[in-house]
């Protein structure tokens, strides 16, 4: 059996090679990631988990853990998930024996777990939000709300923060510079009721998502199939910081767009661009930093030169560092 013909089936009826792959994983503390292949069931539900010291060993879930997840999970449902908890239950009577003694609830929230696999990155999310009473803190760099593939996706968020907001809950969340035009982010921002506020940047760090300052989502590979889930209160602490720090230097996008003024000619935009110049980037560089095609960085390093008088690249960067524009702030 392949991976491709796997049979769909609930974490309630493990298959024979599940439950037999499963059995050895609890016995030998592991298996190979490529021995998952036969039984893609076991990552899917999370009983078996990558190793955060290595990516290509996954590491079993204590059934005893997975089991105590699972069923708070089901407690939150309509009343017919009620039969699927004795199920449940029944499924890992005899998969908790071969857990020894590892049945301390506690083990449930490690300090550090990786994901795997989009749907189970978005349901841990969720499972966090719905837990949620005070605020999310998120940095979206890339975000992709005009792409109409994911309105599935979206819609779910939505659903979500909504639920955090009708909690008297807050939502704060920090965008790249280049979309603070985009329709669909306020459409987005519009369609929820309560406190939710969207500032942006011209640089920012790689995505994030801080939920009630308890537990942290940031990227663990290019692909954004692996996330890492943090729970360690120094991590959580630097991740605010390095937040808060960043909104106070972003621009009010919603609910009120904000204007820095201009001095001298030169937008934000532009002096972002100038400091860029200066450490010695190509156009190309200064696109990707800024969230911008080549077309529209060139466009504002014209201007710039206009505006300082400049006739060559080399100039620019003199003229820049003299001007002395790079030490205001905006």
């Amino acid at each position: 059996m392949n991976a491709a013909a796997h049979p769909e089936h609930g974490v309630e009826d493990l298959c024979p090679a599940g439950e037999k792959l499963y059995e050895r994983a609890l016995r030998d503390g592991g298996v190979a990631a490529g021995e998952a292949a036969e039984a893609p069931c076991l990552v899917r539900h999370g009983l078996l988990q990558p190793a955060v010291d290595d990516l290509d060993r996954l590491e079993p879930v204590p059934p005893a853990v997975a089991l105590h997840r699972l069923l708070r999970a089901s407690a939150t449902r309509i009343a017919d998930e009620r039969r699927r908890e004795e199920r449940l239950a029944a499924s890992f009577e005899r998969l908790m024996r071969l857990g020894g003694d590892r049945t301390e609830p506690a083990a449930e929230t490690p300090t550090l777990r990786i994901l795997s696999g989009t749907d189970r990155i978005n349901q841990v999310i969720t499972d966090a939000m719905a837990e949620a009473c005070r605020e999310t803190l998120c940095i979206q760099p890339h975000a992709h709300y005009d792409d109409h593939r994911n309105e599935v996706a979206r819609s779910r968020a939505r659903a979500r923060d909504q639920a955090l907001l009708d909690r008297d809950g807050r939502i704060r969340t920090l965008y790249q510079h280049t979309q603070r035009h985009s329709p669909a982010i306020l459409a987005n921002c519009e369609a929820l009721r309560g406190d939710v506020e969207c500032r942006t940047l011209d640089e920012l760090t790689d995505r994030l998502i801080v939920i009630d300052r308890a537990v942290a989502f940031i990227p663990a590979g290019e692909d954004g199939r692996l996330a890492l889930e943090v729970r360690h209160p120094a991590l959580l602490d630097y991740f605010v910081t390095t937040f808060e720090r960043l909104w106070r230097l972003a621009t009010p996008m919603y609910p009120s767009a904000v204007r820095p003024p201009a001095p001298d000619g030169v937008t934000a935009r532009q002096r972002a661009i100038a400091a860029l110049l200066v450490e010695g980037h190509t156009d190309a560089v200064i696109a990707k930093r800024l969230g911008m095609n080549v077309r529209t960085a060139r466009v504002h390093i014209a201007k710039l030169a206009t505006t300082l008088g400049s006739d060559s690249r080399a100039q620019l960067g003199y003229l820049i560092a003299r001007s002395a524009i790079l030490d205001r702030e905006g």
